[in-house]
């Protein structure tokens, strides 16, 4: 069983944070898709957002993150802790600091959907786009 700690967001993280957003086998889940983050772009992500982002440590090791902008969770566990628990500790910890906060996940994400229920959220809206908008009706 994993020992997990939730802690403030630092200059330290900064860096696994990014690697996280952007590993390819993680990157499929998110609702919006980042190329690549430099390093600078990081950085002033992180100045104006550092605050709303905890890393999620085990054995002093960084697993994972979670944190809101705007009400809207963020989150994503390291792929060799996935499955254990970690998404479920990060949401319900930041919950407790963040009651109202709201997450919106592609449908398609089975994983997530089946985290955030068991976390205690449901399904409320649908946000429907057309996949080609270009051509005519």
């Amino acid at each position: 069983m994993l020992r997990l700690e939730l802690v403030n967001n630092e200059n330290k993280y900064y860096e696994f944070i990014s690697e996280l957003r952007t590993n390819p086998l993680i990157e499929e889940g998110f609702t919006e898709k980042v190329e690549e983050i430099s390093a600078q772009q990081q950085k002033d992500y992180m100045k104006k957002y550092a605050k709303n982002y905890f890393v999620c440590l085990s054995a002093g090791e960084p697993v994972g993150y979670v944190g809101e902008i705007d009400g809207d969770i963020r989150v994503a566990t390291h792929p060799n802790y996935q499955g254990l628990g970690v998404g479920y500790f990060m949401i319900n910890e930041l919950m407790k600091k963040s009651p109202s906060a709201y997450a919106k996940v592609k449908i398609e994400n089975e994983a997530s959907l089946k985290l955030f229920e068991k976390c205690g959220f449901e399904k409320k809206y649908y946000i429907l786009e057309r996949l080609d908008a270009t051509q005519p009706l």
